[in-house]
């Protein structure tokens, strides 16, 4: 479980270092945009590793029981995940009715798919990981909110963009429900 928490650690810390804007600029200043950009990835990317297999010995090891989600959660799950799915293909440069409700689809995306998964985990590795990427997205929107970034414009109409967004979305959807026992380990959709 160390290894997952150091992970986290590592990741959700330099995405939230960018929360700070002052201390964001103060680091480029020293260091400059380039090596500020190498460094938060090679920094996101061995965080990311060390979540992934710090999570796979976790699980491995025998999960520790926290609660026991009832199934009806399941189905829950499954509207979120589509949602989160949807809403991170609807990031894009064209006006998009979807973009416009949530505003910041990647952070939207990661709150629906971090409260999809906390609702169906409820063991302790489960909800530190899930738990810990949705208080994240949720502190993230707020400091986004407090700097003034909105986020994406309202848009009246539906686009090309939507029904893109909708039918990759949908797509991905499917094919995540179907691979997820083979990356996971777990079978995502059971009736």
């Amino acid at each position: 479980m160390l290894i997952l928490i150091l992970g986290l650690f590592l990741f959700l810390g330099v995405h939230s270092f960018t929360m700070s804007r002052r201390w964001r600029a103060w680091a480029i200043d020293k260091v400059g945009l380039r090596y500020y950009k190498f460094s938060y990835m090679a920094k996101s990317f061995i965080g990311l590793g060390l979540i992934i297999w710090g999570f796979s010995r976790y699980r491995h090891a025998g999960l520790i029981t926290v609660w026991n989600p009832p199934y009806v959660l399941h189905y829950l799950n499954f509207v979120l995940m589509w949602l989160a799915i949807v809403s991170l293909f609807s990031i894009g440069p064209n006006p998009s009715k979807i973009r416009g409700w949530v505003r910041h689809p990647m952070i939207t995306a990661v709150k629906f798919w971090a409260l999809a998964h906390l609702l169906v985990n409820g063991d302790l590795g489960g909800m530190l990981l899930f738990g810990s990427f949705l208080a994240w997205a949720v502190a993230d929107r707020i400091s986004l909110k407090k700097r003034g970034d909105y986020g994406a414009p309202r848009h009246k109409k539906f686009t090309q963009a939507d029904l893109q967004a909708v039918a990759l979305g949908s797509a991905i959807y499917g094919i995540t429900i179907f691979l997820h026992p083979y990356l996971f380990g777990v079978v995502a959709m059971t009736w």
